[in-house]
């Protein structure tokens, strides 16, 4: 049975961009790409609004990609329980309000039972320092927590 990922919008940008001269940001592509490509097919891949919301955000040109690509996708609620878990998030792991938008990918992914969280934010999403928070906060409202991680970690074999 196929498993579900949940795409963070740091995932979307790099699929969807035009090639960067930076080589850690052009790698990062590369390797978002091969990962579409080879791996998507083996997930039940899901969004919600606020993927949406941020791929809205910036350049139009950029924007009209992102949104092309999501439009393809289906989206899982941002549900009350979803915000209050945010909420708990965010308290829990004393979040700058620049960041209460990476507390709800991780609480709609987990409200929805979503095995993996596929980002590119390790600030305050794929943060080790931070993952035993994220994981007693989600437990302690009654919900397993997706696993965090980046595309190399789901490429399979």
């Amino acid at each position: 049975m196929a498993r579900t990922v949940y795409l963070e919008t740091s995932i979307v940008s790099y699929l969807t961009a035009r090639p960067s001269r930076d080589l850690v940001i052009a790698a990062r592509q590369e390797l978002t790409r091969e990962w579409w490509m080879r791996r998507r097919a083996a997930f039940h891949i899901r969004v919600s609004e606020a993927v949406v919301a941020e791929a809205r955000v910036g350049d139009p040109e950029a924007a009209a990609r992102r949104l092309s690509l999501l439009a393809e996708l289906p989206l899982l609620d941002i549900t009350p329980e979803a915000v209050r878990l945010a909420r708990a998030l965010v308290r829990g792991l004393h979040l700058p309000q620049r960041a209460a938008a990476d507390s709800v990918h991780i609480a709609v992914a987990a409200v929805h039972h979503v095995d993996f969280l596929l980002t590119w934010n390790s600030t305050y999403i794929a943060n080790a320092e931070l993952r035993p928070t994220i994981e007693r906060v989600c437990r302690a409202r009654g919900c397993a927590p997706p696993i965090l991680c980046m595309p190399g970690e789901l490429m399979g074999d």
